[in-house]
């Protein structure tokens, strides 16, 4: 597809190439008809034999994102169009997106050295939570939060993007090993183990850290350096805490150290504890998307 002119359906004018994956490519592109309001055009192109169809993540993120559209939640992103056809052999599948101006990580490359102010980290964590909170409520687990699929406005709205990994739970999830870029991953799914809703919060947490830092919390770059990372932040956890079902090992020499109590130095008391608590190692202990959004922390934001 020319990255300049309007695109097979005479709908959309592609202005620019805005983003690239394994499968296809996101454009900017602007409506050619209606309100010609900005839109984002994620563009999939499945080669090869089309008798085996559109792959099952594709077919679980329209279907999700048709299901959690119908709530119209500020805080996710809005699917407006879905459409499907071959060429040249190949399924292009076209999803349509409402245009954000950019993604969290973008965001925090613009902040200033001094770091975010305290009010927007505030501002930027209940609209996560609520996302968040409204998925999970709907018996969603978004199973790959990490900044670049959260989406900021210039109007400073927040929004959770990219359902590709998405998934409707149960009590346990299927193990799925390869859920959530490493450096957001959370401990249970680092050790193989059955995974909630609560590796979204992990994720979070992560997220949460990274406002104050202006870079990742944890930056390993295999699994067993990221438990390292993680266990050196964290402490090591009681053996009782390590998942049973897990074929890793406990052993104390992943990290010899206690558990911390301030894991920024330079927190407060209540942001710390709300980290703590979005960093806790035992999932079942984890706080959920909720209860964050009651925190002191927050409740004033």
């Amino acid at each position: 597809m020319e990255v300049n002119g309007c695109d097979e359906h005479q709908n959309y004018e592609i202005l620019a190439e805005i983003g690239e994956g394994a499968y296809g490519k996101v454009y900017k592109a602007r409506e050619v008809r209606d309100q010609q309001r900005l839109v984002a055009v994620k563009k999939l192109n499945i080669p090869g034999h089309t008798e085996s169809g559109i792959p099952a993540f594709m077919i679980r993120e329209v279907a999700l994102l048709r299901k959690i559209g119908y709530f119209n939640h500020p805080n996710i992103v809005k699917l407006l169009d879905v459409s499907a056809g071959l060429k040249n052999r190949s399924l292009d599948l076209t999803l349509v997106f409402e245009y954000i101006d950019q993604d969290l990580s973008t965001f925090l490359t613009t902040a200033p050295s001094t770091g975010l102010s305290l009010d927007k980290i505030k501002d930027v964590m209940v609209q996560l939570l609520q996302g968040l909170d409204f998925l999970h409520t709907n018996m969603l687990v978004h199973r790959d939060l990490k900044p670049e699929n959260v989406l900021v406005s210039s109007r400073g709205e927040v929004k959770i993007a990219d359902f590709g990994l998405a998934r409707i739970y149960t009590y346990h999830i299927a193990l799925t090993p390869c859920v959530v870029t490493l450096w957001y991953r959370a401990p249970e799914v680092l050790l193989h183990s059955g995974y909630m809703s609560s590796v979204d919060m992990w994720s979070a947490g992560c997220i949460f850290a990274e406002l104050f830092l202006l870079r990742p919390l944890f930056r390993g770059y295999t699994e067993a350096q990221q438990l390292q990372k993680i266990f050196e932040v964290i402490g090591l956890p009681s053996e009782e805490d390590w998942p049973r079902e897990s074929p890793i090992s406990y052993s104390r020499s992943w990290c010899p150290r206690d558990p911390c109590t301030q894991l920024l130095s330079n927190l407060g008391q209540e942001e710390n504890n709300l980290l703590l608590q979005c960093l806790e190692f035992s999932p079942t202990n984890r706080i959920s998307a909720s209860r964050a959004l009651s925190h002191p922390f927050l409740v004033c934001a």
